[in-house]
């Protein structure tokens, strides 16, 4: 996507040095465009932990570059075991967040692809090649899940006879959330670029505000019509029928069709399904847990700082400034996730076609793949 007329992807290998892995820091966002260099997997470990980082395929990502820092790291200090050095590295990058299943698929991606080279010299090759080759699958994916997506808003442009198609969405599924495209967004970019008028109301997704900070930033600088709105406004704009349909992403979704995505996502679902709003969900299939059936007893759910609710982050007289919201001795927990069950799903978009949120329907589309 474009950031100041200016193509950028999300993450990338600096091209001056192999060595360094380049990020855009998603804190900063959106006052602040602050590009960060990763030199060793502890900095991959703590941009995923922290957030500089963050959605389910950059977390992939993110760590399959970390992987092959890894490896270079082990030829620099002439490690003795590299084996153990780069279990070591991958036990501490699947530490860094739990929900997202990315992580844990790129990580065993790279152990069985270095694991098959003798020499460091080839593991060091053999990982920034996996590292590459896992960038320029998603964001192929990413295209493709807007290929599929679009008929769904073209669809609604014609019954609309042209006018306006709404569109709300939660959190950030977005290009600053892959590599390139996006998820949730994928549609929504190849829609806008084919002239269909589309118009987003986006959650503004507390406690971290991806929706007002990243989903708004990147539609804004993609020339996209969007409305920032507060979390607990789409219900409101689903009775009045101002959403056409609603299309989220997802952290981790179960082969049965349940899904893990921000906070609030469960409470959207069940609005749409109260006003008849069509409640769609954009995945990579890298997102699709094989091993877990029931999304409510297995998913494991993230819970951060408390700090993340009881403060808030903004633009203050041109700085970046953290005020506190809630009394000092308050209380607060940060459930990072929810999980919506397939029931409420319309359906799932995926790089290889739209399937029925379900056991049956993902098999579909994925047959080849043994199912827990």
């Amino acid at each position: 996507m474009k950031i100041n007329q200016q193509y950028y992807r999300s993450i990338w290998l600096h091209p001056q040095d192999k060595k360094v892995v380049q990020i855009i820091d998603q804190r900063s966002l959106p006052h602040a465009f602050v590009i960060r260099d990763v030199k060793t997997v502890a900095e991959g470990v703590y941009a995923i932990k922290e957030m500089l980082v963050r959605g389910a395929p950059l977390i992939g990502a993110m760590a399959a570059y970390s992987m092959y820092l890894a490896t270079l790291e082990a030829h620099q200090q002439q490690v003795a075991d590299v084996a153990a050095f780069l279990q070591q590295a991958a036990t501490n990058l699947l530490a860094s967040r739990p929900t997202a299943v990315n992580l844990h698929w790129a990580v065993q991606r790279q152990q069985a692809a270095i694991g098959l080279a003798k020499s460091i010299d080839e593991k060091m090759t053999v990982a920034l090649q996996t590292a590459q080759d896992i960038c320029e699958e998603d964001v192929e994916i990413c295209r493709m899940i807007g290929v599929h997506g679009l008929p769904l808003l073209t669809a609604i442009s014609k019954q609309k006879k042209g006018d306006t198609v709404n569109i709300l969405t939660h959190c950030n599924a977005g290009w600053i959330a892959t590599v390139d495209w996006g998820t949730a967004t994928s549609p929504i970019y190849q829609a806008h670029e084919k002239g269909i008028k589309v118009h987003v109301w986006v959650d503004e997704t507390r406690p971290r505000n991806q929706g007002a900070r990243l989903t708004a930033w990147e539609l804004a600088e993609h020339g996209v019509p969007h409305t920032v709105i507060v979390d607990n406004a789409g219900g409101h704009l689903m009775q009045h029928g101002l959403v056409d349909i609603c299309i989220v992403g997802t952290d981790r979704t179960t082969y049965t069709g349940d899904v893990a995505n921000k906070i609030g996502t469960y409470l959207k679902a069940l609005a749409a399904k109260d006003n008849g709003v069509p409640f769609y969900v954009a995945l990579p299939s890298t997102t699709i847990d094989w091993q877990m059936r029931d999304g409510l007893k297995e998913i494991p759910i993230e819970q951060r700082r408390a700090s993340e609710v009881t403060h808030i982050q903004g633009l203050h007289e041109g700085e970046i400034k953290q005020v506190q919201l809630t009394p000092t001795n308050s209380a607060a927990a940060n459930f990072a996730f929810d999980v919506t069950p397939a029931r409420l799903v319309t359906g799932l978009i995926t790089e290889r076609g739209i399937c029925a949120a379900s056991e049956q329907g993902i098999a579909s589309l994925f047959p080849k793949t043994t199912l827990a």
